[in-house]
C-alpha cells in the first residue's frame, strides 16, 4: 500500500472512532432540555412471550415490523390518513401509546405524532440497521417495535414519532 493510502485509512480510522465516542443528541428529549418522554418507568408492568407465542397472536405483517423492527410500506398504512379522535395503542398489548390530539400530517407516508401519550408509555433507543444512527420507538410494555423518531417535527417538541399503522390499533374517543 501507499503511504497515502495508508494515512487516508488511519485519518478515516480516527475521525470514525472519534464520531463513536461523542456524546449522541438524543432526539426523544425536547429541544428545551427537559428529560426525555421516553424514560424507562416502573410502573408498566412489562409483558413477556416467547417468540412462538408472539408468532400465533400476531398477523404475519405485525410478527415482522413489532418483532423484528421491520416497517411497513409508505401510504400503505391504515392510519396514514386517519382523522378519528381517540387513542392509538401498541397493537401487540394494547398500551396507549399515542393520542389523536398530537398527530399530524407530515406528508411521509406514514402516521407521524409530536409526542407519546404519556411519558414512560414508549422507549427510545439508538437504532444502526440501516449504517446511520435513528432512534427507534418501542412499547415500554411488551417491547414491540412501533417506528422512529426524528427531530423534524412541529411545535411544541420538534419531534416527528414516526409510527407504523401495522405496529398500532386504534380506540376511538368519546
Amino acid at each position: 500500500m501507499s503511504e497515502r493510502l495508508i494515512a487516508l485509512i488511519v485519518c478515516l480510522l480516527a475521525v470514525g472512532a472519534v464520531a463513536l465516542a461523542a456524546p449522541r443528541a438524543n432526539p426523544a428529549a425536547n429541544p428545551k432540555g427537559r428529560p426525555a418522554v421516553s424514560e424507562k418507568t416502573a410502573t408498566i408492568q412489562k409483558v413477556e412471550k416467547t417468540d412462538a407465542e408472539w408468532q400465533e397472536q400476531l398477523t404475519p405483517e405485525q410478527y415482522r415490523v413489532l418483532r423484528k423492527q421491520g416497517t411497513e410500506r409508505a401510504f400503505t398504512g391504515k392510519y396514514h390518513d386517519h382523522h378519528e379522535k381517540g387513542t392509538y395503542v401498541c397493537a401487540a398489548c394494547g398500551l396507549p401509546v399515542f393520542s389523536s390530539v398530537t398527530k399530524f400530517e407530515s406528508g411521509t407516508g406514514w402516521p407521524s405524532f409530536w409526542q407519546p401519550i404519556a411519558p414512560g408509555n414508549v422507549e427510545t433507543e439508538r437504532d444502526w440497521g440501516l449504517g446511520l444512527p435513528r432512534t427507534e420507538v418501542h412499547c415500554a410494555r411488551c417491547g414491540g417495535h412501533l417506528g422512529h423518531v426524528f427531530e423534524d417535527g412541529p411545535p411544541p417538541t420538534g419531534l416527528r414519532y414516526c409510527i407504523n399503522s401495522v405496529s398500532l390499533g386504534f380506540e376511538k374517543g368519546k
